[in-house]
C-alpha cells in the first residue's frame, strides 16, 4: 500500500512540475525551468524503481545518463566561461546525452534478431540509412557558422546517434507492430523533434514558440519512453526471435 501511495504522488508531483515547467519556459525563467528538468527526470527514475516490477538496467542506465547530463546543464548556468576557454560543460553534457541515447539503441539491439531483421527489411534498411546520412548533414549543417570545427563534429554525432535511434525504432516497430514498439517510436519521433526544435532555438532564432515546442515535445518523449518501459514484447515476437 505504501509503495502504491508513493507511486501516486510521484506521478501527481510530476504531472504538476511538467505544467510548471512549461509555464517557465514560456516566461523564459531558463534557470529555474532547468534546476526542474533536473529534479524531473531524478523523480521519474525514481518512479521506475517504485511502480516497474521487471526493470531493464539499460533503461535505467538512460535515466541516470540523461540525468547527470541535466545536471551538468544546470550547474554550467551558475559556472561563467572565461572568453576564449574551452566549454568543458558544453562537452560533457552533450556526450553524457549521446551516452544515454546510446544505451536506448543497446536496448533495441539486444531486443532484436538484427540479422533475421535485416534479412526481411534490407530494402527498408537502405531507405532510412539514406534519409539518415541525409538528415545528419542538413541538420547539422544548418548551425555550422555558429561553431568551432570541434564543436560541429560532436554535434554531428550527436545528430547520427538521434537519426540512428529513430531509425532503430522504426525498423522495430515495422518488424514487431506492437503496443510497446509504437510506444517507443512515438518516443524516439518526439524526441527527434525536440532535438530539432532546440538545434533552431539555439543557433537559427530564438523565438519563444520554438522553446516551447522544444519542451513540450521533450515531456511527450519522456512519457511515451516510460510507459514502453512498463510493457513487455508480445509472446509471438519473443518465440520468433528465440527460434
Amino acid at each position: 500500500m505504501r509503495a502504491i501511495n508513493i507511486e501516486k504522488i510521484l506521478i501527481v508531483v510530476l504531472i504538476f512540475f511538467s505544467i510548471v515547467y512549461l509555464g517557465l519556459q514560456l516566461y523564459q525563467y531558463e534557470i529555474t525551468a532547468s534546476g526542474l528538468r533536473t529534479l524531473m527526470v531524478l523523480l521519474l527514475g525514481v518512479l521506475y524503481c517504485v511502480k516497474v516490477t521487471y526493470k531493464r538496467l539499460l533503461f535505467f542506465l538512460f535515466l541516470v545518463s540523461f540525468a547527470i547530463a541535466e545536471i551538468i546543464s544546470f550547474v554550467s548556468w551558475f559556472v561563467p566561461l572565461p572568453e576564449g576557454e574551452v566549454d568543458g560543460y558544453y562537452y560533457a553534457g552533450n556526450i553524457s546525452y549521446m551516452i544515454s541515447y546510446m544505451f536506448l539503441i543497446f536496448q533495441l539491439l539486444k531486443s532484436m534478431d538484427v540479422k533475421s531483421v535485416f534479412l526481411k527489411l534490407p530494402f527498408h534498411f537502405l531507405i532510412l540509412f539514406v534519409l539518415d546520412v541525409f538528415c545528419v548533414w542538413i541538420v547539422t549543417d544548418t548551425a555550422r557558422s555558429e561553431l568551432n570545427n570541434y564543436e560541429y563534429w560532436l554535434e554531428f554525432v550527436y545528430n547520427a546517434v538521434i537519426m540512428i535511434l529513430l531509425s532503430l525504432a522504426v525498423i522495430d516497430y515495422i518488424y514487431r507492430d506492437d503496443k510497446r514498439s509504437m510506444l517507443f517510436l512515438l518516443a524516439s519521433i518526439s524526441l527527434f523533434f525536440s532535438e530539432v526544435m532546440q538545434l533552431a532555438y539555439f543557433y537559427v532564432s530564438e523565438n519563444n514558440i520554438i522553446n516551447m515546442l522544444y519542451s513540450f515535445f521533450i515531456i511527450v518523449a519522456f512519457i511515451f519512453f516510460y510507459i514502453q518501459s512498463t510493457l513487455k514484447f508480445s509472446n509471438n515476437i519473443d518465440l520468433e526471435l528465440i527460434e
